[in-house]
Parts: C-alpha cells; sequence; structure tokens
C-alpha cells in the first residue's frame, strides 16, 4: 500500500511554502541549472524548484504521488526511483549551469541516500537537504564536542558544509516528533585526503570514532589491529598528542595520521 510505504520510509511532506522558497534559495537555481529533487512528495520544493530551474528532475518511490506530480507539473520529469540506488554521477552539468541537488530526505533512508550523493559528488556543485536534526548538525558539526565524530570528518574532508536552516515539526503534514534541519552541502574541487590516502583515511577515521571514550592510540590499536606501541609512535610522529580522543583532532590531523600509519 502507498499509504504504508510512505509511514515506512518515515516520509513527512512539507507545507510551508516560506521555508520550501527559503530551502531552494540556498542553491539559488537558474534557467541554466539542472536540478534533481529527491522525494518530492506533495510537491512544495517541486513547485519553487520548477519556477526557476531550467530542468528539474525529480525522483519519487511512490507511484500514487508520482501520479500527482506528473498531472500537476506535466513539465517536470518525474522519475520512479530509489534515491538511494539511482546513479547520480551520470549527470551532466548544462552548459553554462550546474548540477543542483535538492530534497527532504525520509528520515529512515536519510544516510544511505546522503552516501550515494557524497560518492557522486563530482557531478554534482551544490545540495540543500533536509534531514533529521541530529544528522544535519552532525553533517556540519566542528571539532571538540559530542556532535563531530566520523560523519563529520568524512563529510567536511570532501565538502563544505553549513547548518543552513531549522524547520520545526509544525512544517510538516503530519507533523514529525523530531526537529529537522537543512545543510547546504558543496563539494570541494578538491579533496582534504590525497587520492592515494582515501581507503586508508575512512579506515582510520572510523577506527578512531568507533571507541569514543578511548584514548586515539587505544582506540586505533585496537580497531585497525596495530601494536599499542606503533600507534602512539606514529601519532607522535605526526604531531597528535596519542592521549587525546578522536573527537578533537581535525580533518588536516587526521590526514597527518593515516599518511604516517
Amino acid at each position: 500500500m502507498p499509504g504504508s510505504r510512505r509511514r515506512a520510509l518515515g516520509q513527512h511532506f512539507l507545507r510551508d511554502a516560506g521555508i520550501a522558497r527559503a530551502i531552494v534559495e540556498l542553491v539559488a537555481p537558474t534557467a541554466r541549472d539542472l536540478v534533481v529533487e529527491i522525494g518530492p512528495g506533495e510537491g512544495a520544493l517541486t513547485v519553487e524548484l520548477a519556477g526557476r530551474a531550467g530542468r528539474v528532475v525529480a525522483l519519487e518511490v511512490d507511484r500514487v504521488l508520482l501520479a500527482r506530480l506528473r498531472q500537476r507539473l506535466p513539465l517536470v520529469e518525474a522519475v520512479q526511483a530509489d534515491a538511494r540506488t539511482w546513479d547520480y554521477g551520470l549527470l551532466v552539468r548544462p552548459d553554462g549551469g550546474r548540477v543542483l541537488v535538492v530534497g527532504n530526505l525520509p528520515y529512515s533512508v536519510g544516510k544511505p541516500i546522503l552516501a550515494a550523493l557524497l560518492q557522486a559528488r563530482r557531478a554534482l556543485d551544490a545540495m540543500a537537504l533536509m534531514l533529521q536534526r541530529e544528522v544535519a548538525e552532525r553533517l556540519a558539526a566542528p571539532p571538540g564536542g559530542k556532535v563531530y565524530g566520523a560523519l563529520s570528518v568524512l563529510t567536511q574532508a570532501v565538502c563544505d558544509v553549513d547548518l543552513a536552516l531549522r524547520v520545526p515539526p509544525g512544517a510538516f503534514r503530519p507533523p514529525p516528533q523530531v526537529e529537522s534541519a537543512v545543510v547546504r552541502i558543496v563539494p570541494r574541487r578538491h579533496s582534504r585526503v590525497p587520492p592515494e590516502l582515501e581507503v586508508r583515511f575512512r579506515e582510520v577515521v572510523r577506527a578512531a570514532f568507533a571507541s569514543r571514550r578511548k584514548t586515539l592510540a587505544n582506540a586505533l590499536s585496537g580497531g585497525l589491529g596495530l601494536s599499542l606501541k606503533d600507534v602512539r609512535e606514529t601519532a607522535e610522529r605526526s604531531g597528535v598528542d596519542p592521549g587525546r580522543r578522536a573527537e578533537t583532532l581535525t580533518i588536516e590531523e587526521f590526514v597527518s595520521l593515516t599518511a604516517r600509519l
């Protein structure tokens, strides 16, 4: 049933036109741009996008919502697709334009959709994504706090991330039980991580945050299967105190540490 599908996805439809305009303004589409909208739902964002962008491709998994969208906005390219697996990397930039992504991501599948977008980041110019507030805050978090973690480091290593808007439950139908927030994500032209270190960098970052209560040396030793002595010596040579916690390290420090590990 479409209704049960929507509930399973944790989808709440944006109904506040003012917030829809503010979200679209974060990427400021023009007639030269291609915009991919993820989860158009009842079309609050789609209407704004269709009035500004040269081309809008809307990805919707629900057939009923898709049919309504096609009837209401026939010039929008409404595609039945799972945004977790759709190939964003195949998108082609229009001449003189950009490829933008806008979406109110269902809470239950927000992270895998985000992972797919980051994988295809070289094909994208900017994104404005609504997520559960806690996820949005983690994406944009600076070092030093409990919110800062592997998601923060791995995203900010390849993108510039800003927490742009907080959205109250009343802006949706039905109102969710949690708060939402919108992040503006712009893929960096050059990653902060050298290409030859990318795989190891992810391993190091995930190992470091897998045991947050442990010191950096203990977390990396256990997570990477290395001797504690070697990890301590390597961290010191990298200019990083092995007794620190992972959440205190900057991205640059993680890169330096990875290069020596």
